[in-house]
């Protein structure tokens, strides 16, 4: 077996004998008239009225017989057969052609359409021209790449030998395409708001910090889709807001977390988390049935029907069900023994950490579909309290035991959120580098008045948990470290 150095060298002396021959290897334009797709689909016609017409697309295989070689073309849009005979085009180009393509060339062929014995649609070609010159080989076609980090390196080599991940990033798009109609058909209006903040808002992560040379500033780039922004909307008059975009978070990596990936985010004056929950579970139903066409999943092990009744899930109840600590009475010590006792590792020793990491452990047992409600109020500083005073309005989308959106009654009231953001701010003083930054000219805008709203996001975890698959395989270029040479 010849080594890629040596079917490169192969490779560029057959470019050379292009160019000594007068042919542009790496032309500009193309003749192409029909996709691979338009061909198939209008064949009938073409064939019956013997039009000569010009195809292209990537060279996919070549199977030769004497006279004769058949070649397998692949535009992105479809697969087509091209048959070049030696008493159609005569010696010189059929000998030429055989000297100089392989496998993974790109070529424009023109000819009129015909249909094999076997029944295969078939271009006849009478003329033929390099457009783009591959100088190293496709991987071998029934076992494509098999190394996963050379998977998501050479990803356009990974799509193109398998048609089936192909299809999971075309459902993927078409994921966002019925997120973003369902928006707009309930009266949404789609919004962009900044990716590069002074303070970070709408989540607790470690945000990825960078510096704007022109105001001498540092910055950082946004972990939520535009939260506190969109809530400025909100003040401003527009009455349901929804933003699409990139996150940003300075975190591990699992099979449900990525450093960057999409959300996203809606706000909706007048409403509460009631109201938000309703809405979502007919905007997941919705996905589900546009993208997928059923409801019915089965992901990470478990099985679940998005049709279903949602339940509804108390924070606390369930961790004291599952674990044994009432949250809202054990002190920091009593948790880490519990954790300690579960075997579960945990990451700071405030009371916040601690909750998280618990309940952590409790959302594994949930199948779902469900609502998990009444978070502590220490656990959610933008929501709206209880009357109760220890729970806030908050409500997360559960299935496959795993939170999947996050909403809340958002908080109006500027003295309550001046304090909570102070408590985060204490926790940050402390060493806490997940905990929510201060935003006081936020606090500043809800003092003029921001009516009771919704405010809900979710995001590219809920696509990977549906395809049951890791977060990272669901993303076309995952962050790679760079390649040692």
């Amino acid at each position: 077996m010849s080594s890629i150095d040596e079917i490169r060298d192969a490779r560029i002396k057959k470019l050379e004998l292009l160019k000594k021959r007068g042919h542009e290897a790496y032309p500009a334009e193309s003749k192409r008239e029909l996709s691979l797709k338009e061909a198939a689909e209008s064949f009938d016609e073409l064939e019956k009225n013997k039009e000569v017409k010009w195809i292209a697309g990537r060279i996919m295989s070549i199977r030769g017989q004497g006279a004769i070689v058949f070649i397998t073309l692949n535009d992105g849009t479809g697969t087509f057969q091209g048959l070049l005979k030696k008493d159609i085009i005569g010696d010189e180009k059929f000998d030429f052609f055989n000297e100089v393509f392989d496998i993974g060339d790109f070529i424009e062929i023109q000819g009129t359409f015909f249909t094999t014995k076997r029944g295969e649609k078939t271009l006849e070609v009478a003329d033929w021209r390099m457009l783009s010159k591959s100088l190293r080989p496709l991987p071998e076609k029934w076992h494509g790449l098999v190394d996963i980090e050379e998977r998501f390196r050479k990803r356009y080599l990974d799509i193109l030998m398998n048609m089936e991940l192909k299809e999971l990033f075309i459902k993927k798009a078409k994921f966002w395409d019925a997120t973003r109609e369902f928006m707009k058909a309930k009266g949404f209006l789609e919004v962009e708001t900044p990716t590069l903040e002074t303070t970070t808002g709408g989540a607790e992560a470690t945000p990825f910090k960078t510096h704007h040379n022109d105001y001498d500033l540092d910055v950082y780039l946004r972990i939520s889709i535009g939260e506190l922004w969109q809530k400025r909307l909100m003040a401003a008059g527009f009455p349901k807001t929804f933003e699409i975009g990139k996150a940003y978070r300075n975190e591990g990596t699992s099979p449900e977390h990525m450093q960057e990936f999409t959300n996203m985010e809606f706000y909706a004056a007048y409403t509460d988390y009631n109201d938000g929950m309703k809405l979502v579970r007919e905007l997941y139903i919705d996905i589900a049935k546009k993208v997928f066409g059923t409801t019915k999943f089965t992901s990470k092990g478990y099985t679940f029907d998005l049709g279903d009744v949602w339940i509804k899930i108390d924070y606390a109840e369930e961790i004291l069900k599952q674990t044994g600590i009432d949250i809202h009475k054990a002190n920091e010590k009593e948790m880490e023994k519990k954790l300690k006792e579960l075997a579960v590792e945990y990451d700071g020793d405030n009371k916040e950490r601690l909750m998280d990491t618990l309940w952590k452990y409790c959302r594994k047992n949930i199948s779902g579909p469900a609502f998990l409600i009444n978070h502590p109020t220490l656990v959610a500083p933008l929501a709206k309290k209880n009357p109760d005073g220890k729970t806030v309005q908050r409500f997360q989308p559960m299935f496959a035991g795993s939170e999947v959106g996050n909403g809340y009654s958002e908080l109006n009231d500027p003295i309550d959120q001046r304090e909570r953001f102070e408590v985060q701010q204490k926790m940050i003083d402390k060493g806490d580098t997940e905990a929510m930054m201060a935003d006081f000219e936020f606090v500043e805008m809800l003092e003029y008045g921001m009516p009771p709203c919704c405010g809900f996001g979710f995001g590219e975890r809920m696509f990977a948990i549906l395809v049951d698959k890791p977060l990272r395989e669901t993303q076309l270029f995952p962050l790679m470290k760079p390649k040692q040479e």
